[in-house]
């Protein structure tokens, strides 16, 4: 890399999983719009056709009014070409198919576990895992022989599992998980102190928070704006709001499936104290099977939606038309800020800036004290030069950590049997699971139905 007033040129970032039709756009698009970085993206995916179709997108949108940040996109055929003298590593891929996802999703269904996502928690995080740590530690492992100094940003889930595999595989890792859940429940505060006070537009990085937890349960203990304790406000909004929730009519995704109306987490603010920093359709899985995900009927008391994979697959038939369109020209992407922070923290780590976010790494320095050291947590960290540092979240609430623990326990069971193939040792993560206990499978289900998805994905 290359310094020349406040402008850091020929960066060099390996994107694994280049050949994405969501974050990829995602990721091109802030790149774009920052004006103090330039390079090259390395583009690599085991789909080269989808990395080519990404490389002609890449290199037409620095073509575009507004495009400040100038960048090469170049296909790589290998993660060695990809890897080698990388600055940055971006790790954004889906672990198998939505053939294999529709299995971890929708079988344990038989059994009565519904889940609203499948991807992190549940049995369908836990079968997605198996799928994708061995490819993590892999990669880890390249990383350690082709470009061991660079940072490597995961994107993909489950992200705790995730990272969690690299540092097994690398201990040197430089590695993080990158996540916008926090974010959201951020403009949750942000939108109802702007209610309270009047004031429309308050921009949800004004709202300070600790942020403590795992990734996708993740918890805040601390909330403020410019001095006001937004504890209190989120409190008595719940008190008068909380049958109807919070309206997102605002947001972009508001009549999509991904919509919800907070019940979640304002009802586990009414039971433990804390705000719940997730989406809550993700905060469910967390939570024991006879709570929020009892049956759909349930779900739509709670006023969030089940994600099925059919959605997912026709969502997907949209971006691949997308894609032919951007390709041809006939379609442009547009230059508008994403709201994601991936490109901010890249830019503090080439010391450009200075940025507190939250970040999910080990708990190596007992940033949580009574986690786990060798868990992954999701707390805040300071980004600068060449450094993450991060900050001392403070001990968990013994109630909020009998919640988390259980998730804990069984991220440790995963990579063991990962490594290991050992299918005992996912029944026992199964049974050990909240939303599977809460349905009360018999533990000789709980087995066929393991023993089912593993043949049926792995």
């Amino acid at each position: 890399m290359k310094y020349t007033n406040n402008h850091v040129e020929d960066v060099n970032i390996a994107y694994i999983g280049g050949g994405s039709r969501g974050w990829a756009w995602t990721f091109m698009t802030d790149l774009a719009l920052e004006d103090s970085l330039s390079g090259t993206i390395r583009l690599y995916d085991i789909d080269r056709n989808a990395a080519a179709a990404n490389e002609v997108i890449g290199n037409s949108i620095k073509e575009l009014d507004g495009a400040v940040g100038k960048w090469n996109y170049v296909v790589a055929d290998s993660a060695k070409d990809a890897l080698t003298g990388a600055d940055f590593v971006v790790i954004s891929i889906l672990p198998g198919t939505f053939d294999e996802m529709e299995v971890d999703v929708h079988m344990p269904e038989r059994l009565g576990i519904y889940q609203s996502v499948g991807d992190t928690a549940g049995p369908g995080g836990m079968i997605r895992a198996l799928r994708t740590l061995p490819v993590f530690m892999e990669y880890a492992k390249e990383i350690e022989k082709y470009c061991p100094d660079a940072w490597v940003i995961n994107y993909t889930n489950p992200m705790s599992l995730c990272v969690k595999a690299m540092y097994h595989a690398f201990p040197g890792i430089k590695a993080f998980g990158c996540c916008h859940e926090v974010f959201g429940t951020e403009k949750v505060l942000a939108q109802i102190l702007g209610m309270k006070l009047g004031l429309p537009d308050i921009d949800r990085h004004e709202i300070e928070v600790n942020v403590m937890g795992i990734n996708h349960f993740t918890w805040f203990d601390y909330a403020s704006y410019k001095g006001i304790d937004l504890f209190p406000v989120y409190r008595e909004y719940i008190d008068e709001h909380f049958d109807e929730g919070l309206d997102e009519r605002d947001t972009n995704w508001a009549n999509s499936c991904f919509a919800c109306r907070h019940r979640v987490k304002m009802d586990l603010f009414n039971r433990y104290g804390l705000i719940a920093a997730a989406g809550d359709r993700h905060l469910a899985e967390f939570m024991p099977g006879d709570m929020y995900l009892k049956d759909p009927e349930t779900v739509k008391s709670w006023d969030f939606e089940l994600t099925s994979v059919r959605w997912r697959k026709e969502d997907l038939k949209e971006r691949l038309e997308k894609s032919k369109r951007l390709v041809r020209g006939d379609e442009k992407i547009k230059l508008e800020p994403t709201g994601e922070e991936g490109i901010l923290l890249i830019r503090a780590l080439c010391g450009l800036t200075r940025v507190i976010s939250n970040v999910n790494i080990p708990n190596t320095g007992l940033y949580i004290p009574n986690l786990p050291k060798d868990a992954v947590v999701e707390i805040n960290a300071v980004f600068g030069r060449d450094s993450i540092r991060p900050v001392f979240a403070g001990a968990m609430p013994d109630n909020v950590r009998e919640l988390i623990m259980p998730h804990i326990d069984n991220h440790e069971r995963i990579l063991k049997a990962s490594m290991n193939r050992d299918e005992n040792l996912v029944i026992e993560a199964f049974m050990h699971d909240p939303l599977v206990k809460g349905a009360n499978p018999s533990g000789e289900d709980v087995a066929g139905l393991v023993r089912d998805m593993m043949r049926a994905t792995l």
